[in-house]
């Protein structure tokens, strides 16, 4: 790693950003396409970026992050390549099975070395990008057949029982752990290789491991942390990025211990913006999610802007969701943008936060946050 942030002065460095993104699912939607057919079928798949993009386009303008050229978004190839059978239901996102019936078989499995670009359903999606880029002449296609983090991955292949796993038999379950986590790095020397990158990026490598916050943090010592470091040091020698949903604030510590250089915390009903400021110095995201635009008002949303900045956030972000191509939504999103760029533009200025914090409506100051999640 190229030395550990400066926590004294990470944040004042990171400074503020913003955006808002586009999604398959929103493209899918202004396509009329639906998401198994999206999915498993290139022809579909193509005609949703032919036609969805420029609806989304017309739809939400120009300030809303277009829809990357890409594959499927499937999370869990890694998983695939090791035996999970991959389901696509009608109407729902892709699930997953979980293979290994207990430590022992999981283990065993492990060490047997995998062909990643043979195993499961990779040849599939490896011919889906060839016909994608045979569609699109000149475009760069996303490979988007990807992995997860060391224990999000544990759940993948063994279920609930990766709960009971860590009290029942510790040194198996590092054992697992340790194995599973070299299968996760030889999974991302196989994707870096098909999109033509260094495996170990001297700049930077993220993850995402959102079940890491369901370990109690004074097991985090022994079966989180030597997995992550492991995996860190196996992606990059650059900065560390993670996207780690629900933490609460007694683990928000072990984002500095890992040396964190920006951290995504999404969905987290456990936390907020002044909790994370308090809990850690890693400079940090703030979502506002899909699931809370139908019960916003523009005025909420401008006011969750400015909060969420006022109380240390040094982004703020939102995707458009196949739920919001209606003109209630391109409203509501319009209003984040809005309010994004007077933050930008006060913070150049030289407005300290709390000044932001000063546009936050009486309303908003008493929604945010003691009543943000209820």
């Amino acid at each position: 790693m190229l030395g550990r942030p400066d926590y004294t002065t990470a944040r004042e460095a990171a400074g503020f950003s913003w955006y808002v993104a586009g999604t398959q699912g929103a493209i899918r939607a202004l396509a009329g396409i639906g998401i198994r057919e999206f999915n498993l079928d290139p022809k579909a798949c193509i005609e949703v970026y032919r036609l969805g993009r420029p609806r989304l386009r017309e739809m939400f303008g120009d300030d809303v992050r277009m829809v990357g050229l890409a594959t499927p978004a499937i999370s869990y190839g890694h998983a695939n390549g090791l035996g999970s059978e991959l389901i696509f239901p009608e109407g729902g996102e892709v699930a997953h099975t979980h293979p290994y019936d207990n430590l022992e078989a999981g283990v065993q499995a492990l060490r047997a070395p995998v062909d990643f670009a043979s195993a499961g359903m990779a040849p599939f999606y490896l011919d889906f990008k060839r016909q994608m880029e045979d569609a699109f002449p000149g475009e760069e296609v996303g490979f988007s057949y990807g992995l997860e983090g060391p224990l999000t991955t544990a759940y993948e292949m063994r279920g609930e029982g990766v709960f009971t796993d860590i009290f029942d038999d510790p040194p198996l379950a590092r054992e697992f752990l340790r194995l599973l986590t070299d299968s996760i790095l030889a999974f991302h020397a196989f994707l870096s290789d098909v999109r033509g990158k260094p495996a170990v990026d001297p700049a930077s490598g993220g993850m995402c491991d959102d079940i890491a916050s369901m370990i109690p943090p004074h097991m985090f010592d022994e079966f989180v942390m030597p997995y992550w470091e492991q995996y860190f040091c196996g992606v990059t020698t650059g900065r560390r990025h993670a996207h780690v949903e629900d933490l609460r604030p007694s683990q928000l510590r072990f984002l500095e211990e890992i040396g964190l250089s920006f951290y995504d915390p999404s969905i987290s009903p456990q936390l907020n913006p002044r909790m994370i400021n308090r809990g850690c110095r890693v400079p940090f995201t703030w979502r506002l999610g899909s699931i809370h635009y139908p019960n916003m008002t523009v005025q909420d949303i401008e006011d969750f802007v400015f909060q969420s900045v006022a109380d240390g956030a040094s982004c703020v972000h939102s995707n458009v969701a196949e739920t919001m191509c209606n003109d209630g939504d391109v409203q509501k999103v319009h209003a984040f943008i809005r309010a994004a760029n007077e933050v930008e533009r006060l913070l150049d200025d030289g407005a300290p936060r709390a000044e932001i914090g000063q546009r936050v409506s009486p309303e908003g100051k008493a929604k945010l946050w003691d009543h943000w999640w209820k």
